[in-house]
């Protein structure tokens, strides 16, 4: 029995084509050419001014906490349902990490929470657009503008995914992509950070770069900064498949409709949900369990594995996992977040490649009404 992959890309000739040349060319002074043209195709897709292509989405949030000026004493809050890699760069710039609950219909940051969580010593929130789905940002802003605080929108998941007409990464102080193997877009691995906000950009753009600023002096560092420069191969794969964003982003969407019509009336089941004003880009088709079935991630997961079915868990709530067991931040959450906790149990992700077909699909779902039968 063929396994079915809970993700993976889709590669054709214009990928191979364009890493092919820059193989053969990206060298000395070609050696930008792809990362402007991948660049500029990309804020002109999310609608911002500024995009600078980065190893990693860890590498944009490092970048962008540490171009607000985020340090020792800070406070940045994060919901505490995502992947670690959202919160580990407060720690970079020296900040503390404060866990906020999420909404139990998104599964994204719970906006009265995080306003429940702010003290004199915040300053920044990240927002996490959770497998492909958004939080309520007007909401979000309302409370970051009157306690003057920023937003970073980790869109990591999310390439595709619109707010009341804005396009996901465009709706914070800056916005950040991974370009991981997983995601609807890539470049093997990767990131981005986009930005409105010319301040933000340009001190970004020293401290990715050892601390030279833009135009100045070769090789004359005015500061310590990070290496954090994306290789000319990944540009080229890169602009392959943003030129491609809306194909692979209408695949994503077509294959959670499939689950919509296999799984969508399954008592005790939610799937993703689309709010009103929004468009989800579903990196991921989820599937969180009422705690009234008794059956949680794991035990779904390996009854699916069984059927040769690969899935992945809901995210741990942060405040669980043993790298922040000690600190007082993750015991409180523990305490206070009761949406996390309740809904991270009993989640799972189903398989969401690119390559997915209906039947798969339907293969999918026989397993899983199998598993709840059991």
């Amino acid at each position: 029995m063929n396994r079915i992959p809970v993700a993976g890309p889709s590669i054709t000739d214009r990928e191979v084509d364009y890493v092919t040349d820059a193989v053969r060319r990206a060298w000395y002074g070609q050696a930008s050419e792809y990362h402007l043209r991948f660049e500029a195709a990309f804020s002109a897709y999310v609608g911002t001014r500024r995009a600078m292509a980065l190893p990693s989405c860890t590498s944009a949030i490092h970048l962008a906490l540490a171009g607000l000026g985020v340090g020792p004493g800070d406070e940045v809050i994060v919901p505490d349902v995502t992947w670690i890699a959202t919160s580990a760069p407060v720690d970079y710039v020296g900040g503390t990490v404060v866990f906020a609950d999420i909404d139990p219909a998104t599964w994204c940051v719970s906006v009265p929470s995080v306003e429940a969580c702010i003290t004199p010593r915040t300053k920044a929130i990240i927002a996490v657009d959770l497998y492909g789905g958004v939080p309520a940002y007007r909401e979000l802003r309302e409370v970051a503008s009157r306690h003057g605080i920023a937003i970073i929108e980790d869109a990591a998941e999310a390439i595709g995914a619109e707010y009341f007409g804005q396009k996901a990464g465009s709706l914070g102080d800056a916005g950040t992509f991974s370009f991981h193997g997983s995601k609807t877009l890539t470049t093997g691995e990767g990131g981005m950070l986009v930005t409105n906000r010319e301040d933000l950009w340009e001190r970004a753009s020293t401290l990715r770069d050892h601390g030279r600023a833009p135009g100045e002096v070769a090789f004359w560092n005015v500061e310590v900064g990070f290496k954090y420069k994306m290789s000319a191969l990944q540009a080229a794969l890169g602009l392959a498949q943003v030129e491609r964003v809306g194909e692979l982003v209408a695949k994503k969407r077509a294959a959670f409709g499939w689950y919509q019509e296999e799984l969508g009336g399954l008592d005790g089941v939610t799937l993703n949900v689309e709010p009103s004003g929004t468009r989800n880009a579903f990196w991921m088709a989820t599937a969180v369990l009422d705690s009234a079935r008794g059956l949680k991630k794991h035990d779904l997961a390996e009854r699916l594995s069984r059927d040769g079915i690969d899935t992945r868990p809901f995210f741990h709530p942060l405040s669980s996992l043993p790298a922040y067991a000690s600190r007082p931040e993750a015991s409180r959450a523990r305490e206070r977040n009761v949406v996390a906790y309740r809904v991270a149990d009993h989640g799972i992700n189903l398989p969401s490649s690119l390559s997915l077909t209906r039947e798969q699909v339907s293969r999918v779902a026989a397993s899983f009404r199998s598993a709840l039968a059991q």
